[in-house]
């Protein structure tokens, strides 16, 4: 025969077990961002070279130069972590609407 719990005990038995199993459902993401940059990083670099060398050879320095200036960005959001938060609270805090 099982001992009957206070309402308020069983109740708070239930959530715990709630809990316990929400957790057990979130995807394990450790890692996940440096595995995302190994593989697209060589992928990457490999693009922006072709496209490069393609500007080159038909002499169109312009389009060369303004396609490295882009490059050279996204590879700094790519590659550089948290710098995409830091840009979010520059450009809040220019706007007036940061946290104070």
């Amino acid at each position: 025969m099982t001992p009957m719990l206070p309402e308020s005990l069983q109740a708070a038995t239930e959530i715990s077990n709630v809990t316990l199993l929400a957790d057990a459902d979130i995807p394990d993401t450790e890692g996940l961002a440096d595995w995302l940059r190994s593989f697209f990083g060589p992928l990457f670099l490999v693009i922006v070279s072709i496209v490069a060398i393609f500007f080159l050879f038909t002499k169109e320095i312009t389009r060369f130069a303004q396609f490295i200036v882009l490059a050279i960005f996204i590879g700094i959001v790519f590659y550089v972590p948290g710098i995409i938060e830091a840009m979010a609270r520059g450009i809040a805090a220019a706007l007036g609407v940061g946290p104070e």
